[in-house]
């Protein structure tokens, strides 16, 4: 790996994440002795960015092309920045202030030897596989999301089983039956997805997970497609509100004859990743595989 040079940088503060504003003076200094421009931008905070000049606030855009973007949080604060990215490769480098990390790989500890190490060409770079969630209705295309875990579609009040017509490159699969649906990536494998019975999927794939949510049939069961698929979703019988929830974080009403479409996204998310850890140790780790 070729090393990274690194003339702007941005880093975006967690929601409630306090104690990050310490780090984020501490890398301010370590950016002014290497002449490194440092913009900041804090989720759902109103505290003062010191001396650092403000990212941009509208997702999708950034004020400036970065050279590397630092996410101070949780696995939630990486998935919004995947969001507000847009379609930018702007490598991220993850430092965990929140529980689990599945994304947000680094120690706190780690954050300043890592940095170092990008100048030196001593990292990976994990390129993930996203997924684009189109919303058309009666013909006319409303939003369109990308995804990095997962799109879900679910009822927006009190749960109900919904039906849900699945079609995967313009063939019919089936219509299930459950309380909802979530259309998911190999990086989202491990998160909502697992939780309903999922499968574990290698990050480095590209595939898209289909895992229905508490199917009232039992041998409806989840299904790994190609990550070239062009997946539908109809709701023939939707008697009330449904939602379309990207990654946890963005809801979308849905109207009965609306059409979810969702397919591989144009863009990856380029993670940086320790070169000391890998996918299987993380795994063991979050999973608390062989403890008792």
């Amino acid at each position: 790996m070729t090393s990274l040079e690194l003339k702007k940088i941005g880093v975006v503060i967690g929601p409630q994440k306090t104690a990050a504003w310490d780090v984020v003076r501490d890398l301010y200094v370590w950016c002014e002795a290497r002449s490194i421009e440092l913009k900041a931008r804090a989720i759902k905070e109103t505290a003062q960015l010191m001396p650092c000049e403000r990212l941009a606030e509208k997702d999708g855009e950034l004020a400036e092309d970065l050279d590397l973007l630092v996410s101070l949080g949780g696995d939630g604060t990486m998935l919004g920045v995947s969001r507000f990215i847009g379609v930018r490769q702007v490598p991220v480098l993850g430092v965990n202030f929140g529980f689990l990390g599945y994304l947000t790989e680094f120690t706190l500890e780690e954050l300043f030897s890592a940095l170092d190490g990008l100048r030196e060409g001593n990292f990976f770079l994990d390129r993930r596989f996203m997924l684009e969630a189109v919303l058309t209705r009666a013909g006319e295309q409303l939003s369109s999301s990308v995804a990095l875990n997962d799109a879900v579609v679910s009822t927006g009040g009190p749960v109900r089983m919904i039906e849900i017509e699945c079609r995967i490159n313009q063939m019919f699969v089936n219509s299930f039956r459950a309380d909802g649906m979530i259309i998911a990536t190999p990086t989202g494998s491990t998160a909502y997805s697992l939780s309903a019975g999922g499968p574990i999927v290698h990050p480095s794939m590209a595939a898209i997970l289909l895992t229905p949510i508490c199917p009232h049939t039992l041998s409806n069961r989840p299904v790994v497609v190609p990550g070239d698929s062009v997946v539908d979703l109809l709701f023939p019988r939707a008697e009330r509100e449904l939602m379309l929830t990207i990654d946890g974080q963005v809801p979308v009403q849905l109207l009965p004859g609306d059409q979810v479409t969702v397919t591989c996204s144009r863009t990856t998310f380029d993670m940086i990743r320790p070169t000391n850890r890998n996918y299987y140790e993380v795994l063991r780790t979050k999973l608390k595989w062989g403890t008792r």
